[in-house]
């Protein structure tokens, strides 16, 4: 295959921040390191080293503000091909901004932070119900940004709203740290039995050890590997979040050295570019 044919690969989460916007309700003393501005330039040469050659931006803080703010820089940046945003999916008005954010250009989905709100069924409140329909209808992706013990309520979600195309990220943040599978291990593939849905492999080292080995990631990529298939799964970074435990570099080869034990190349560049093409119908 010349490089003129071949697949583009993707990055389908990443994230940039200007510390002194100030909606970054998570960032404390607590991911010191991450305490500093991290912008396109920072990512651009990474992305290069790593063979990646698009992103997909996603949200990190949970005001409106933050999905202009990514969106002006997707509008700056040639390799960000799409932005998942923020919008209150429990307000009055909701769809209205949906269909001012839809008309604009590169953005492809929503995240609500899940793992952050007081109540863990958030998703399950009737109005966000109503709105996640008007997210399925308008086409647009979601993002499922949780912990394990929110899994169940998710499943509910997806039965109440069949037609939403959604993705896990991070695998849900199951416990690698401690070596736990379970109810992690059901439970997500309970979520997986929904067709619509896929899978992001991102965000594992975070949630390691600091000594942190292949064969501590290999029990959740296989689970999700066989859950989902090769069809729906999808290559994310989880920038610079994951420098807190390893280089863009890092990640990007373990998910190939883990990934490359079960799929073949053409599955291997679906994981690693078409797949999230497919799933957020980027253009071009």
């Amino acid at each position: 295959m010349t490089s003129a044919t071949r697949t583009a690969t993707i990055d389908s989460h990443q994230h940039f921040w200007q510390v002194a916007r100030g909606d970054y309700g998570w960032m404390d003393e607590s991911v010191a390191p991450l305490l500093r501005d991290f912008m396109p330039a920072d990512l651009e040469p990474l992305l290069r080293r790593a063979g990646i050659d698009r992103t997909i931006l996603v949200q990190a803080a949970d005001t409106q503000a933050e999905t202009d703010f990514l969106l002006d820089i997707a509008a700056r940046t040639p390799f960000v091909a799409g932005v998942v945003g923020w919008l209150d999916m429990d307000a009055d008005g909701f769809a209205e901004r949906l269909d001012h954010y839809r008309a604009q250009p590169k953005f492809v989905g929503l995240r609500p932070m899940l793992q952050d709100l007081a109540d863990d069924a958030f998703i399950l409140r009737p109005r966000v119900l109503d709105n996640l329909k008007r997210v399925a209808e308008a086409g647009l992706a979601f993002d499922i940004l949780t912990f394990p013990r929110h899994l169940p309520h998710v499943a509910k979600a997806l039965e109440a709203v069949p037609g939403l195309r959604a993705v896990v990220d991070h695998l849900s943040k199951p416990p690698i740290a401690a070596g736990g599978l379970d109810p992690w291990r059901d439970d997500i593939a309970a979520v997986a039995a929904f067709p619509n849905v896929s899978c992001k492999v991102s965000g594992m080292v975070t949630e390691a050890t600091a000594e942190w080995a292949l064969e501590d990631l290999a029990p959740y990529v296989d689970h999700v590997a066989e859950c989902f298939g090769p069809g729906r799964l999808l290559f994310g970074s989880d920038w610079p979040v994951a420098t807190l435990a390893a280089g863009y570099g890092e990640v990007a080869n373990a998910a190939r050295a883990l990934l490359g034990r079960r799929f073949g190349p053409a599955e291997m560049d679906a994981i690693f570019g078409g797949n999230a093409a497919r799933f957020y119908r980027l253009e071009g």
